[in-house]
């Protein structure tokens, strides 16, 4: 995992230069905006359970899906996907929080698709899911924050897409 500041200095060592100028406001932003994601990923930490439970009601409750027959029939799978999305919501904080989206590609990303499609996990509902996920996160945590968390998520359904 990375995070926005070692991206940066990665970069500048590996062409053996100084940080530029451009490199220089990257992480002035990235510090610029430390306490608002700080701040974030604590609401996003203290209403976990409840984003989580308002994306599925928003997105997959009352489909077809949550019906007999459905991918989310069943106890132990609609746990699972619960599961899943607690997985997502907790990895693209870390992601917002270190400014790189690094980690989900390792911890999350990597084979995923290829996992849920070999399942025969509706990767469209999941993504569904995870938009629905971004929409709440992003009315507790306020707009700014809202934005820089979305990235994250959007990342996350590009990646399963």
């Amino acid at each position: 995992m990375q995070d926005a500041i070692t991206s940066v200095i990665n970069a500048a060592d590996v062409q053996g230069k100084y940080l530029d100028a451009n490199s220089v406001e990257k992480l002035r932003g990235y510090f610029q905006t430390g306490e608002l994601r700080v701040r974030a990923a604590a609401t996003i930490a203290a209403n976990a359970a409840t984003i989580i439970k308002e994306a599925v009601a928003k997105s997959l409750l009352y489909s077809d899906i949550t019906r007999p027959g459905g991918n989310m029939y069943t106890t132990r799978r609609y746990a699972a996907c619960i599961r899943d999305l607690d997985y997502y919501l907790r990895y693209a904080t870390y992601g917002m929080l270190a400014g790189d989206p690094s980690i989900l590609d390792e911890r999350v990303l990597n084979g995923l698709k290829e996992t849920y499609n070999s399942l025969g996990v509706p990767i469209g509902a999941t993504i569904q899911a995870i938009q629905a996920m971004k929409e709440v996160t992003g009315s507790l945590v306020g707009s700014d924050a809202g934005k820089e968390m979305g990235l994250y998520f959007d990342y996350i359904c590009s990646g399963l897409s």
